[in-house]
């Protein structure tokens, strides 16, 4: 038997040493302040007087999670990392040295690239320039600011942890020490939010230029403070009407200011896209570790336990119980190219998806689209982005921005509808 636990918990019908190995990492840094009310993530609440050089809890963390980045490597090879992404959770509560103490790890045990994308997810109040200079020196070359709102009272109205002050003094910090390449989080459709709220918030980010910017519209989850309180659509929640308005405002007042519209959510100047989550939208292979972290290893997805001790528990090897392990069948690898895909305005390679699932297949996805199509919420280029009309076998697909983007669930559950009845 195989010493590592992990070896012995993973066990699939081909060797993931005959697998190409990943470019990519995700690390999942689960401690925040407080739990945002509309959060569902695993995540682990501190307090606001905690963090990285006074938490006992962090530090065995980031033990458990040296651990298992130890482990993995064990499983497959080593792969020149292009991208690592620390999210959570709030990443920022590391200290400079636990965050040297893993990215030590992931270059001993997997390699990173010498001009890898490093992104942190960071929160305001949760650094000062002296922290954050330490991050940029150990190569962190990308951070994540979740700012939400310019409101105070949205913010606290969200459970947010930080004031708009705290805002202004965290992006000061980030040009301070000279990171370029950083990205201003918002949420649409917070309790309470005016479109006029809404048109104040983007205005303050134009004004601050970041290179990239993510907008979420706000999703009202099961178990969370939210859906406690509010129904989704009734008030003090904008109505689904405002919150369509919202997302239009943001699109065209972003892409007239030079962002493009890469993805659904997200904004980027030119050269500025971030080349990690691309790697989710393109189904590209990648690792990811710890507390609820999924690895994706060419249609195997490895899923962590979301609870900290269960989590401690598996990388520990004292049960397996505790991780989904599945094949992804080609029903579901299809339906997954096409969700994943056509988030992105770049939309899918027709061609490539005839390659893997099939002429029919192929046919069948078109035909159902046609609809859609029809109604100038989906579009059919060729290979250099043009415009077609026919022949669309060999080009590519996307939805349209804004319209089909708005209303992708309802085109994708029609797609999927369609196809498990054939």
């Amino acid at each position: 038997m195989n010493a590592n636990p992990l070896v012995n918990k993973i066990q699939p019908p081909v060797s993931f040493q005959d697998l190409e190995p990943p470019k990519s990492a995700y690390l999942h840094i689960p401690f925040c302040r407080r739990r945002c009310f509309y959060c569902d993530f695993a995540v682990a609440v501190v307090g606001d007087r905690k963090h990285g050089d006074n938490s006992t809890m962090i530090q065995d963390y980031v033990d458990i999670l040296c651990q298992e980045i130890d482990q993995e490597s064990v499983i497959v090879p080593a792969s020149n990392l292009n991208t690592i992404f620390f999210g959570g959770g709030t990443p920022s509560l590391l200290s400079v040295h636990q965050l040297q103490r893993i990215l030590n790890t992931i270059d001993q045990k997997l390699g990173i690239a010498k001009n890898a994308e490093i992104s942190m997810e960071v929160d305001p109040g949760t650094f000062d320039r002296e922290k954050l200079q330490g991050f940029v020196n150990l190569g962190i070359n990308r951070v994540s600011l979740g700012v939400q709102a310019f409101q105070d009272k949205l913010l606290q109205l969200a459970g947010r942890s930080h004031t708009v002050e705290e805002v202004f003094s965290a992006i000061n910090i980030i040009q301070e020490v000279g990171i370029q390449n950083w990205s201003l989080d918002l949420i649409s459709g917070l309790p309470e939010q005016t479109l006029k709220d809404w048109e104040f918030s983007l205005q303050e980010l134009l004004q601050l230029n970041p290179n990239h910017v993510s907008i979420y519209d706000l999703i009202v989850e099961d178990k969370t403070p939210f859906s406690r309180y509010y129904t989704p659509g009734e008030s003090p929640l904008p109505s689904e009407e405002a919150t369509t308005q919202m997302y239009r405002l943001a699109q065209q007042l972003l892409t007239q200011a030079g962002y493009e519209h890469y993805e659904i959510s997200n904004y980027a100047k030119p050269g500025f896209q971030c080349q990690h989550n691309l790697v989710y939208w393109k189904k590209q292979s990648y690792y990811g570790f710890g507390m609820g972290a999924a690895s994706y290893l060419q249609g195997y997805r490895l899923t962590r336990p979301r609870k900290r001790l269960e989590y401690y528990a598996w990388v520990k090897g004292d049960h397996s119980d505790d991780m989904s392990e599945f094949v992804n069948t080609t029903q579901e690898q299809l339906l997954e190219t096409l969700m994943l895909g056509l988030r992105l305005s770049e939309g899918i390679n027709l061609k490539a998806l005839s390659q893997q699932f099939g002429t029919d297949t192929l046919h069948n996805i078109i035909t159902l689209l046609m609809p859609f199509y029809q109604e100038g919420l989906v579009q059919f280029l060729d290979i250099n982005q043009n415009l077609i009309q026919s022949n669309f076998n060999q080009g590519l697909i996307r939805l349209t921005d804004p319209d089909g983007f708005l209303v992708s669930n309802q085109i994708l559950s029609t797609v999927f509808a369609g196809l498990s009845e054939l």
